[in-house]
């Protein structure tokens, strides 16, 4: 069997939940079969049965100024990859950047074609800000390849829900549950601390933890608007880079200001912190904070509870299926706003964010407690080789249902 993931984010140009997926997945499936992985970025490796092939979208995009161009260069990297994949048994997509690659794959050789969803573009509507009137082309190919796709791989329970609910013309039957999963040898508690001192993190103060995109999906901007309610000696760390739009990274940058008038102990790390860095950032954390209004899985709850953090995170999303409630941490409602899917009281989900907090940040034993609870509860149920076997168990009743045809 050889398996063509296709992806916009592989090592070293991962940004997001959906990049870490496809890190380890490919890693992991190519212990058992033979696996291309294809993506954005001027790469080319072959380490066993990994190989890896990057593209660049089509030159002629490179000048356009339009908000749009994302779009149109996801679609011409996705024309140009064709030509590649005539070998592929089975195709295997991630996120809409890439998802018209399996659809025309399908099409023209024959392929199975699988797609993981690692959020809806419907339930997004915020990714208007960053695509313009792109976000109508990149939530057309991801339903076009959603319903034509021979299996749709949701990354929780509550994920699958949302395809139904956004796609109800879609068989049921197609849609699977494959959790995302964690590397339990590198994701671990670390005694280091020169990376906190690096970024001029005191590890001798307890601090709150965020790590992620400036995103309105990650919701870094309720985390901050909660600093004021915390004690004014709290330090908060802020690992947050890649800001999606010129706008919200200005939003990000006043707030941030407002709330150092207060509370001075705050460290924004601006760039994307290497893993190891961040795996000693979790490590030492009081409590890792993870307000996303919109989260299909939360890979970053795993690594947090992987290094034995407590975390306080938003209920909603998978999110519900990967931290327990006052057994792992806390999770934290919020009313949806219809239209917009933000909390319609940002204000009260900052003060209900903060009230959680603060209970970890002045009772350390009940903090250790969970986070001792996480790192089993991730062992248990969230371990990569498990993952991988299911994803191949798919891949071969596909292509028993579907032989490929000679061309």
């Amino acid at each position: 069997m050889r398996v063509g993931l296709m992806t916009r984010e592989y090592p070293p140009h991962v940004y997001g939940g959906a990049g870490v997926h496809v890190e380890y997945l490919s890693r992991e499936l190519a212990k058992r079969v033979e696996v291309e992985v294809h993506c954005w970025g001027e790469q080319h490796a072959d380490a066993g049965n990994l190989h890896v092939r990057g593209g660049e979208p089509w030159a002629q995009l490179a000048d356009s100024k339009e908000k749009f161009r994302t779009a149109l260069e996801a679609l011409s990297l996705n024309l140009a990859q064709m030509e590649a994949l005539g070998a592929i048994d089975v195709i295997h997509t991630h996120t809409w950047y890439v998802s018209m690659a399996g659809f025309l794959a399908q099409k023209l050789f024959g392929i199975p074609f699988v797609l993981t969803t690692h959020s809806l573009e419907p339930l997004r509507a915020w990714k208007a800000e960053q695509l313009g009137s792109g976000y109508a082309m990149s939530s057309w190919m991801e339903r076009t390849a959603i319903l034509a796709a021979d299996a749709v791989i949701a990354v929780s329970q509550g994920t699958r829900s949302d395809i139904l609910r956004v796609y109800p013309e879609i068989d049921p039957e197609r849609v699977h549950v494959i959790y995302n999963g964690i590397d339990l040898e590198e994701y671990r508690r670390s005694s280091s601390t020169d990376a906190l001192r690096k970024h001029g993190v005191d590890p001798e103060k307890p601090y709150v933890l965020f790590v992620g995109r400036i995103t309105r999906q990650k919701g870094v901007t309720h985390l901050v608007d909660a600093i004021r309610y915390l004690p004014p000696e709290t330090q908060v760390v802020l690992c947050a880079g890649a800001p999606d739009t010129p706008e919200i990274a200005a939003e990000m940058r006043a707030k941030v200001e407002q709330a150092r008038a207060t509370h001075a102990n705050i460290v924004w790390i601006e760039e994307m912190a290497a893993k190891p860095e961040v795996i000693q950032l979790y490590s030492h954390c009081r409590v890792f904070c993870c307000p996303s209004v919109y989260e299909p899985f939360g890979i970053i709850n795993l690594e947090a509870m992987a290094c034995e953090a407590p975390v306080v995170a938003s209920a909603t999303g998978g999110i519900l299926e990967v931290v327990e409630d006052a057994r792992t941490g806390f999770l934290v409602p919020f009313e949806a706003d219809a239209q917009t899917g933000f909390p319609s009281d940002s204000e009260r989900f900052a003060r209900d964010l903060a009230s959680k907090l603060n209970t970890l940040l002045k009772d350390p034993a009940l903090g250790q407690k969970f986070g001792e609870a996480g790192r089993r509860r991730v062992e248990q149920h969230f371990s990569w080789s498990a993952i991988a076997d299911q994803t191949i168990a798919l891949y071969q009743s596909l292509l028993e249902k579907k032989p490929r045809q000679p061309r």
